[in-house]
């Protein structure tokens, strides 16, 4: 694992979660169609993207041993299943006006990550964490609280994504693969629903605004595209870092859905997003401290 972060890994970390960051003005260009069918194109054109790339880097070999592997076919169904209904639950997030929802989301999984992981691998928590875990749990509860209803949005999101994440690992197979599997295995699902919508005359697609074909077309690009720059900074990144850049997504967000979408940011949020806020704050102190320690332990 690379312990030493460079100008180029920088720079594509930088630039992967400014992508993010923007993505919810891409999807809200689009908001007037449903997310299904947004959903299907996603993952129908980030097909040629991902296959492309696998070429290119001569990796086909590995896509064909995994398709000859039925636990690893069954393993990649269960993963795609998970971040088709992410991107359904975040593209529903934009079009209906609860952008601030989805920032809250993924401002709370890296701690969610670390609750899975005490949970599922018995890893074993530090103060700073349970810390900072109960700070975000306080926060959940006083938005459910203070509105009466969960914020499914934000748990929906951090729930697929953090079990997705934790399924991911598990998959034997890279991560660009991994990508292009996922897709295939949707894209049958994906065009099937394509073609019922064109054939009942309810598809957006070559229905007369091209505006909204060529955004249905970029879905795969502003899908496949930041996946794979993550992947390539991912590996020229110390996980510190990364760590760190992740917040600059939803941060973006949350500044979007405020400023430019004008959703409503007082009552029980103003105090919500700031407990989120320290919560990650005590967090990435804490990730720090331990990556010094263990840096002196080797040492030593």
């Amino acid at each position: 694992m690379n312990n030493q972060d460079t100008p180029r890994g920088f720079a594509l970390g930088l630039t992967v979660y400014v992508l993010w960051g923007f993505l919810p003005l891409y999807m809200k260009a689009i908001a007037h169609i449903p997310p299904a069918e947004v959903i299907a194109h996603r993952a129908l054109w980030s097909v040629p993207i991902a296959g492309l790339l696998l070429i290119v880097l001569r990796r086909t070999d590995d896509l064909r041993a995994a398709l000859k592997s039925p636990r690893t076919i069954a393993m990649a169904a269960l993963t795609a299943a998970l971040i088709s209904i992410n991107w359904g639950i975040y593209v529903w997030s934009i079009s209906s006006g609860h952008a601030l929802e989805a920032a809250l989301g993924y401002y709370i999984n890296p701690l969610f990550s670390v609750f899975l992981g005490a949970v599922l691998l018995g890893e074993k928590l530090s103060r700073a964490q349970i810390v900072a875990i109960a700070l975000a749990a306080s926060a959940v509860l006083l938005l459910t609280i203070e509105t009466g209803t969960v914020p499914i949005v934000a748990l929906g999101l951090t729930l697929t994504w953090g079990v997705y994440a934790y399924l991911k690992k598990s998959l034997p197979v890279g991560p660009n693969q991994g990508f292009l599997l996922e897709v295939l295995l949707l894209s049958p699902i994906a065009l099937a629903y394509l073609v019922y919508l064109w054939v009942t005359g309810q598809s957006h697609f070559m229905a007369g605004s091209m505006h909204d074909t060529w955004f249905l077309i970029g879905c795969g690009l502003v899908t496949a595209g930041p996946l794979i720059i993550y992947a390539n900074a991912a590996k020229l990144l110390r996980l510190s870092t990364i760590g760190v850049l992740q917040y600059i997504a939803p941060t973006m967000i949350f500044l979007i859905a405020v400023f430019a979408f004008g959703e409503p940011f007082g009552g029980a949020r103003l105090i919500a997003f700031p407990m989120i806020w320290c919560a990650l704050v005590i967090y990435t102190g804490s990730s720090f401290r331990d990556a010094r320690k263990a840096k002196r332990l080797r040492s030593a």
